[in-house]
């Protein structure tokens, strides 16, 4: 696999709360290289800098998914993740300094470095993280500065500055380990980390070619992004990236487990599951959860159904017949949760109580409005229903199918009536008037595909196509007096909206339409990466630029599309 760029995607590794990158906040770059870790929230914990005799040098750093090395004046570092908790680093003619990364230290903030007799190892404690970071020297002389002191005390090990040869490994720890003994070649290390990468990548992306020229990184992207379970997240997961978006919403977790499904069946059932975990008595799901913090003040849009749906199609055998109980009853109460707690009184329809809750944070159809009954959102419980309807027959259940059915009839046949206009979907606040905008999610009813009357079809495939631009979906008509070029969802490309659009438009049979959208975004990430969105005329990446549920939708219209060849 190339190259890759550590300010647009972390080094790191299956299973790693940790990842190298000068990104060390909310779109904030460093100079130097940082360990990172997504322990308690995004930290940068250590600083790594390249050095030779008394100071700094400048040097070139490259990375692919096995090796990152920093090159200068004919030395160089390299570090290779060992395990999910250890890195291995290694230089030769160009030395490294190890410090921590916050300046101020106080009882109860920044790192503490310290040199335990027990392993003979520095180790760096994090206040922040909970974890300590212990540095073991395998061969070479390493040397450390400061102590521990109230302020702004200096805390680094310095070795290899004299040019020599050296190697260490970095461990991530809590209270203690035993020494560091033997441990495996370097190179064994790299060659390990290529096969788990390229067997990853064979079961994910088994149809890649030159046609799909982004298909090996968008795997590394997930393949890198997954953490091992720890602290709230009780599952392996896939974050939505391991710069600041450091999270698992409760709607990307659904397109991670879509593009895993075929490849990595366990992983991608975890995918879809580990956001239930934390599903409320009332039946809710919770906005987003990290290691240390679960957020229900917000949800998130009902597409579990449309992606159980799609999950049939795609796992091995389909739905795991074993979890199929469970999975009723998860899927059942998240339904319950929008019929029965966010339905005001007498209104047949509803409504999200902020922008935040349909994932469209600030599009046009949230505008100075509170509660609003938008269409997507009906539209997706329909589909929630009627998938909740087949698993209630496959589990032998023939009352509950039938009244599954009935309630998604129901709900469709109220937002024709009160959002279809005749010529457009509108929304409304709960106690205000049906309007129009011009943003995409106006047309998110074209999920339903075919269940939609053909007329409606017809009408909402042309709306959409109005949106699409040479580089994709724009979320807001860009001849709208509301577009912005980086305005989030008031314009800019993204890929979850892109993914449903182009399944309802297949599936309603506005086939070409569906080609051209997609074609048009995988173009689009084969030009400028897996940013969290997109400028939706220029096509630049924006915001975050390694996102999971981009490269996922990538792996996801590519795969199709070379199934459709």
């Amino acid at each position: 696999m190339d190259d890759f760029s550590v300010r647009e995607i972390p080094f790191s590794h299956r299973g790693s709360w940790l990842d190298l990158s000068p990104v060390v906040g909310l779109a904030t770059y460093a100079d130097d290289l940082h360990l990172v870790s997504h322990r308690n929230g995004m930290h940068a914990v250590l600083r790594l800098v390249p050095v030779r005799g008394d100071g700094r040098v400048p040097a070139e750093v490259t990375a692919n998914p096995a090796v990152l090395t920093w090159s200068a004046d004919g030395g160089k570092v390299e570090a290779a993740f060992e395990t999910p908790s250890a890195l291995r680093i290694r230089g030769e003619g160009l030395g490294l300094c190890i410090a921590a990364a916050e300046p101020t230290l106080t009882p109860f903030t920044g790192t503490y470095m310290f040199f335990d007799p027990v392993s003979t190892a520095h180790v760096f404690t994090s206040y922040e993280t909970g974890h300590r970071y212990r540095v073991s020297v395998l061969s070479g002389q390493a040397h450390r500065s400061g102590a521990w002191a109230l302020g702004t005390a200096d805390r680094e090990i310095v070795i290899g500055e004299d040019g020599g040869t050296w190697e260490l490994v970095l461990e991530e720890l809590t209270t203690a380990r035993e020494a560091v003994s033997a441990r495996p070649p370097f190179a064994d290390v790299v060659a390990a980390t290529r096969r788990s990468v390229a067997a990853f990548t064979d079961a994910i992306a088994p149809w890649r070619s030159d046609r799909t020229p982004a298909a090996e990184l968008a795997c590394y992207v997930l393949w890198s992004a997954v953490v091992d379970p720890s602290g709230f997240i009780g599952r392996p997961a896939v974050l939505m990236s391991k710069h600041w978006m450091d999270k698992v919403w409760s709607w990307d977790h659904c397109f991670t487990a879509l593009a895993l499904a075929a490849g990595d069946p366990r992983l991608a059932w975890d995918q879809l599951q580990v956001v239930f975990d934390h599903q409320t008595a009332e039946g809710a799901l919770p906005d987003s959860i990290t290691h240390a913090e679960v957020l229900y003040n917000f949800v998130k849009p009902p597409v579990h159904g449309w992606a159980v749906a799609r999950l049939r199609e795609r796992l091995p055998g389909g739905l795991p017949q074993a979890e199929l109980a469970a999975l009723y009853h998860r899927l059942s109460a998240w339904t319950r949760f929008w019929l029965d707690h966010r339905r005001a009184p007498g209104e047949p329809l509803p409504h999200y109580e902020h922008g935040n809750d349909s994932g469209w944070d600030n599009a046009t159809v949230f505008h100075q409005q509170g509660a609003v009954q938008s269409a997507d959102l009906s539209a997706f419980l329909v589909l929630q229903m009627r998938e909740l309807a087949r698993l209630a027959w496959e589990g032998g259940d023939a009352a509950a199918a039938t009244r599954w059915t009935r309630e998604a009839a129901t709900l469709q046949n109220e937002l024709m009536r009160r959002l279809w206009n005749g010529s457009a979907f509108t929304s409304r606040p709960v106690d205000g008037a049906p309007r129009s905008t011009s943003s995409l999610l106006d047309l998110m009813p074209v999920v339903l595909g075919d269940q939609l009357p053909s007329e409606v079809r017809a009408t909402v495939a042309a709306g959409v196509a109005r949106h699409l631009t040479p580089v994709g979906l724009s979320t807001e008509l860009p001849d709208s007096p509301t577009y912005e070029a980086d305005g989030y969802w008031r314009g800019p490309v993204w890929a979850p909206s892109t993914v449903l659009v182009e399944d309802g438009l297949r599936r309603g049979g506005a086939v070409e339409l569906a080609d051209e959208v997609s074609a048009r975004f995988r173009a689009l990430c084969e030009k400028s990466g897996f940013a969290e969105n997109f400028d939706a005329l220029t096509g630049q990446g924006l915001r975050d630029r390694a996102y999971t549920w981009t490269a996922a939708a990538y792996l996801l219209l590519a795969g199709d599309a070379e199934a459709r060849r």
